[in-house]
């Protein structure tokens, strides 16, 4: 039954921001599968690439009932052809590294443990002088004891990594050479696909990003400030600016259903007392105001979820495993500069950077125990992935910090003009935007270490200028 205060100016102006979460809306929730526009995501897009052959037809087989509503924006197109290769190199690399990377662990396992038995032998010694228990425990517990113990168990672990290596039907030449699944994608849009902005629209829209929305942190995507050059940074935004467009041209239009796996604070709003996490209410009164529709956000699974219960679509609990996991996968790992403060990286692995980047001072040795330097111990770290200088692990976070940008315009607030750095060690003094806190770390890196930062920083803009 209504509420009959819902017809109060005050409450519904202000609606969305009234409700504790999204659930409180749902009562409406069906017509936006039967009757909404449907717009899905890069990532989702993308993780077409990480099923199982069985949980991608299923998933492709399940948006087929949505396929006359379904919608494609230029910016998740373009995306999704240019990322599809990268999906699929990291995954074979993952699984390819595992058998050698479980290896270390196990070898590391040994040596903590042959770590314990000496630590018990010396008490032995020191205060019983039991010198026949300390040289029993020495024999008893060895290198070669330790792997009869741990052998099995190994065989068990490179089983279940080869089972993956099988499951999983694409290659990186599948990509190249005929992907299956592309034209399967290709299909399920048909003609319903966006045709690119024009460059002055996209440049105006870049700007605005930029300049506006960004340092007030008006979703979304204003947590990819300064992530490559400013148009990369404004992907989020482009992609957000795209469905207010369509819709508003849209007048049969009035529901719009946007299922992404990103649940970034640019997304989703910071749960208080009491309340869930939730997609931004902003999103949905901008919608509303710019083109008079209204907005629904799920995930990957709660898409698919709806799919079946709104649909009578039939996907196994396995293949909602499988959704639910790769669009974790993509929540949990992804360090940005906004996120690094509150994620202090492991020291081992800023040490191995530090020593795979070729450092060589104690100042900067210092700077990777510092709270103060988190942005610059996950750059080394991401760095020194992106460039190969050293191998990352299968469970390792990805690091989408840069520490300079090649662009016209600046990225945002905090980078100042690559004339910043040394003339005849930065190559890009005149057309470069540097990072600040990269600026003051450089202005106190003794030169042998401050050059091969230096060094590092340009590599990876001329990454990311190759569009790897």
């Amino acid at each position: 039954m209504p509420d009959p205060n819902d017809d109060l100016p005050l409450i519904r102006q202000y609606r969305d921001w009234l409700q504790s979460s999204t659930t409180e809306g749902a009562h409406g929730r069906e017509q936006f599968f039967t009757e909404g526009l449907v717009v899905l995501d890069t990532n989702l897009l993308l993780n077409l690439y990480e099923y199982t052959p069985n949980a991608r037809n299923q998933v492709l087989s399940a948006l087929e009932r949505v396929k006359e509503r379904l919608w494609l924006p230029h910016q998740v197109g373009l995306e999704f052809v240019r990322n599809r290769h990268r999906v699929i190199a990291t995954r074979v690399k993952s699984l390819n590294d595992a058998p050698n990377e479980l290896n270390r662990k196990l070898r590391e396992a040994t040596k903590t443990i042959i770590s314990a038995s000496e630590l018990v032998q010396g008490l032995l010694i020191k205060y019983a002088q039991d010198t026949e228990s300390s040289e029993s425990l020495r024999k008893e517990i060895s290198d070669q004891s330790i792997k009869d113990l741990l052998d099995p168990w190994r065989n068990i672990l490179i089983g279940h990594i080869q089972r993956l290596k099988n499951d999983h039907d694409l290659a990186i030449s599948t990509v190249a050479n005929g992907d299956p699944v592309l034209p399967q994608v290709a299909e399920l849009f048909g003609e319903r696909i966006a045709t690119p902005p024009s460059p002055d629209v996209t440049r105006q829209r870049v700007e605005e990003a930029v300049s506006y929305r960004f340092p007030n942190k008006i979703p979304p995507g204003y947590m990819d400030a300064g992530k490559g050059s400013p148009l990369t940074s404004a992907g989020d935004f482009l992609l957000w600016e795209e469905i207010i467009t369509h819709v508003a041209k849209l007048p049969d239009i009035t529901h719009v259903l946007f299922v992404s796996g990103d649940q970034k604070d640019d997304w989703y709003e910071a749960s208080g007392p009491g309340q869930a996490r939730r997609p931004w209410p902003s999103l949905a009164d901008e919608l509303r105001e710019r083109a008079a529709g209204e907005l629904r956000i799920e995930t990957p699974k709660e898409f698919f979820l709806g799919v079946k219960q709104y649909l009578d679509v039939e996907i196994a609990e396995t293949t909602y495993e499988e959704i639910g996991r790769a669009a974790e996968a993509h929540v949990s790992t992804e360090i940005t500069e906004t996120r690094a403060g509150h994620f202090p990286p492991p020291s081992e692995l800023a040490t191995e950077a530090y020593i795979a980047a070729g450092l060589k001072t104690p100042y900067l040795r210092e700077q990777l125990d510092s709270q103060d330097r988190r942005v610059f111990q996950w750059w080394l770290i991401g760095v020194t992935a992106d460039l190969n200088r050293r191998q990352s692990s299968e469970n390792e976070r990805s690091v989408e910090i840069h520490a300079a940008s090649r662009a016209s315009e600046s990225p945002g607030v905090g980078w100042v003009s690559g004339e910043r750095l040394l003339l005849g060690e930065w190559p890009y003094r005149s057309s470069s935007w540097v990072a600040s806190w990269f600026v003051q770390l450089i202005e106190k890196t003794p030169e042998i270490d401050r050059r091969t930062l230096q060094r590092l920083a340009a590599q990876q803009i001329d990454l990311h200028t190759q569009g790897r």
